[in-house]
């Protein structure tokens, strides 16, 4: 689990709770129903209308990373690839086989299986390339997801507030009907700014970030695995792979 992310997450959603109360107010007052309901509802209401279906599962499965990254180790990386090219180097490229049926990323499958099958370097770069860039795609609209409702909850949360306004401005003849219309127009309010501000676009950017990490390490295999395909010898793989961690 991210431990910064949970910190992250109680700090922000912390600072307002705390600062609330420390300003006098009570928990109750950030907690009503109507302006939650029109809030997530109308935020999740407008995403779906301009999101394909495809898009707004993977952004689901996605969201996981919040808390749970993939463990992507670009050291762990580099030593793989000199362990394949000394193993290439000793037994051929067909001794890569049985590697294969033990490695866990498809992605690194599928480059192992193109060297086996004896690919020239130049063919293996463009297949693998399209799966880099299919997955970076994929990535980024599941990142714009959560970047569309951050955008839209705000001002939704508005809508809210109006509608709040709205019904206090045809109950001004009953004060008993006031506090409610108020509370559900400035709660709403809160609610869609918080909302997108301290979750919404915080997970986009995690989603960028992971993916990000992902795709340097999926183009350090890549230049790995066409530096076999050449012949160079480990310790020059390794030197070559170094360059990919900052």
């Amino acid at each position: 689990m991210d431990i910064l992310s949970v910190v992250g997450l109680i700090l922000g959603i912390g600072s307002v709770v705390v600062g609330n109360y420390l300003d006098g107010g009570h928990l109750d007052a950030l907690l009503n129903s109507s302006a939650a309901f029109i809030v997530i509802a109308g935020t999740l209401g407008a995403v779906c209308l301009q999101t394909p279906f495809t898009d707004l599962t993977r952004a689901l499965r996605l969201s996981v990373w919040v808390f749970f990254p993939p463990r992507i180790k670009l050291e762990s990386g580099i030593q793989k690839m000199i362990h394949w090219s000394t193993t290439a180097r000793k037994e051929g490229l067909l001794g890569l086989e049985a590697i294969i049926e033990i490695e866990p990323d498809p992605f690194a499958q599928k480059g192992l299986q193109l060297l086996v099958d004896g690919n020239e370097p130049e063919s293996i770069r463009s297949v693998l390339e399209v799966d880099v860039i299919v997955r970076e795609l994929g990535d980024r609209a599941a990142a714009k997801v959560f970047e569309s409702m951050g955008g839209y909850a705000p001002t939704v949360g508005i809508l809210g507030a109006v509608m709040g306004l709205i019904h206090v401005m045809n109950n001004l003849a009953d004060p008993s009907k006031l506090g409610a219309g108020i509370a559900t127009a400035f709660v709403a309010t809160i609610y869609g700014v918080g909302l997108a501000n301290l979750i919404l676009l915080p997970v986009a950017h995690k989603i960028k970030s992971v993916s990000a990490l992902e795709l340097r390490y999926r183009e350090m295999l890549i230049e790995g695995m066409i530096a076999i395909a050449e012949g160079d010898n480990p310790r020059a793989i390794e030197l070559k792979l170094k360059g990919h961690i900052s």
